[in-house]
């Protein structure tokens, strides 16, 4: 180490006087130094103050730079190191240097300000601001052939793609193009999976999905998946995966998706509908995905339910009904759900056996199966036959009630209301509401009315006017013991209440009217002083319903 404080010395007056000879023999000394003891030395070369000489090393023309780079690079794999060479200046004359045409300096450069801003997300976005990314994409494309030069840009690309600010500037460039070259050209796995890892964050980005597509990205996933299907290797099941699930996410983007899907005749969708027979779990789950992701647009939706795809995923989820595979079930119904938004579906989905599949799987523990599940049939009744056959079978009702407690998961919770008031709303039957009053729905219903979301409140509400004009005997005690008066005299108090909500507790106030004791409950309440009030409504139903109710309450009394 005597050795190593001398060649500190003697290299803080080479510098000086620029004296290229010794000043290699000493740049020379400090790398054998780190490759000895990389920490040790690193603290002495902080010590010595010499990285602020460095800083003026660092020229195009001298012949020692790729030295003082790589040298900065090994002292930066120390995370002390690292705001030093910060301090010292370092950055910017090694950001000027992506500029040289010397492969041996960009590489140990782009080493340097990869150490430098390793897991420093200030630092990345400072490089970007710098403009970075468009010198490392054109590097990429002229050097491709060189693999540590290469496999330096991806390192790179893979560490700032994490970064928001990145993606607009990458989109500005031919990232996509330089990259599908590359990964067509790769045949190790490691190498595939470096670029799969810069793909992945990249692929986020909607018009980087769409460059990505446009430059045979898709063709190259669909090999890959055809290459490793059958295969039970780790490194192939691992990169099957990869690839499919970086298919799925080109599908998020609105663009990508369409371009995909070609009016259906897509050989990417066509071939992605063979997926979904197939006996590899993974496969059948990004050919659900892709399908819930081309089912985002009604008219891909009629097209897809016109060619059969209901059958192929119905099938699909038969055969993970018992045991199942819990992310194909949620993909599969997912896909499901989404195809029955569209009007014209829903009837044909119904003579489908839609629901008696999606029933099956009532018996789930899943919540997030449990979700889809609801969401699907919640999609598919607003036929009043549908509504009513759903709505008189007793262990779905059950299962509906069960649910609405849920309290651990809100999007469980909140669908099984939404479901359990649309099969009164859709159905308008008496042996509807007879079952979920038996199965104990009403409170259910009743606190929907109280939730923060308006379209649920109202759902709820518009339930409850059918239950108390339709079968109102056997529900008041229910109503009674869930205070559903008290719940409607805050609804109409509250100024924040909004028109329809008002609207409807009005109409449910005067079907109460019906039963004795519940309307005792609204005479005690001194309802008539809130909705007088609002026959001055600035919404024209509204103060028409508080005339009409408050003659109701003025005649009754």
């Amino acid at each position: 180490m005597d050795n190593l404080s001398d060649t500190l010395k003697k290299l803080k007056i080479t510098a000086a006087d620029r004296t290229e000879g010794s000043l290699e023999g000493c740049l020379d000394c400090l790398l054998q130094a780190l490759a000895q003891n990389n920490a040790e030395t690193s603290e002495k070369i902080q010590g010595s103050g010499i990285l602020q000489l460095f800083a003026n090393l660092l020229t195009p023309q001298a012949s020692c730079t790729a030295k003082v780079a790589n040298i900065i690079a090994e002292v930066a794999k120390n995370e002390f190191m690292r705001i030093p060479c910060v301090d010292a200046g370092l950055i910017s004359p090694l950001v000027q240097l992506l500029n040289s045409k010397d492969q041996e300096v960009l590489l140990q450069t782009g080493r340097a300000l990869g150490n430098i801003c390793y897991d420093s997300h200030s630092l990345q976005a400072q490089l970007i601001n710098m403009g970075v990314i468009p010198t490392l994409v054109k590097l990429l494309g002229i050097h491709c052939h060189n693999a540590a030069l290469t496999e330096m840009c991806l390192v790179a690309f893979g560490n700032l793609a994490e970064l928001e600010s990145s993606k607009e500037q990458f989109a500005s460039t031919n990232i996509a193009e330089e990259l599908v070259k590359l990964f067509k050209k790769q045949i190790e796995h490691d190498k595939r999976e470096m670029i799969f890892e810069v793909l992945a964050p990249l692929a986020e980005n909607d018009a980087i999905k769409l460059q990505l597509v446009e430059a045979g990205l898709v063709e190259c996933l669909l090999e890959i998946v055809q290459q490793k299907v059958d295969s039970n290797k780790e490194d192939d099941v691992a990169e099957l995966k990869t690839a499919s699930d970086l298919m799925v996410l080109l599908l998020l983007g609105d663009e990508s998706m369409q371009k995909l899907f070609e009016g259906g005749k897509g050989s990417v969708f066509q071939r992605v509908l063979s997926w979904i027979p197939s006996n590899n779990h993974q496969l059948q789950l990004a050919g659900a995905l892709a399908i819930a992701n081309f089912a985002r647009n009604d008219g891909n939706c009629i097209h897809m339910v016109d060619n059969g795809i209901v059958e192929k995923l119905m099938d699909l989820l038969d055969r993970h009904v018992e045991d199942g595979n819990v992310t194909v079930q949620h993909a599969a119904l997912s896909a499901l759900r989404n195809l029955a938004i569209p009007v014209v579906n829903k009837a044909k989905m119904l003579s489908a056996g839609v629901t008696e599949t999606v029933l099956k799987f009532l018996k789930s523990e899943m919540p997030p199966v449990q979700f889809k599940l609801l969401g699907t049939l919640r999609m598919l009744i607003d036929a009043q036959e549908a509504a009513e056959q759903l709505g008189k079978n007793a262990k779905l009702v059950e299962r509906l009630v069960e649910w609405c407690e849920a309290k651990d998961h809100a999007g469980v919770m909140g669908e099984s209301n939404r479901l359990l008031s649309a099969l009164i709303r859709h159905s308008k039957s008496k042996d509807v509401i007879k079952t979920i009053v038996q199965s104990g729905g009403i409170k259910h219903l009743v606190t929907m009315a109280t939730s923060e979301h308006v379209i649920m409140q109202n759902e709820a509400l518009v339930a409850l006017a059918l239950i108390a004009a339709l079968e109102l005997g056997p529900a008041e005690k229910d109503l009674a013991s869930a205070q559903l008066v008290q719940i409607l005299h805050r609804l109409l108090a509250d100024e924040r209440s909004a028109p329809e909500i008002k609207y409807n507790s009005m109409v449910l106030i005067c079907a109460l009217m019906g039963s004795e004791s519940l309307y005792k409950e609204v005479q005690d309440l001194a309802f008539l002083d809130v909705v007088s009030k609002l026959r001055s409504h600035e919404n024209k139903s509204v103060a028409q319903q508080a005339s009409l109710t408050e003659q109701r309450l003025t005649v009754e009394s």
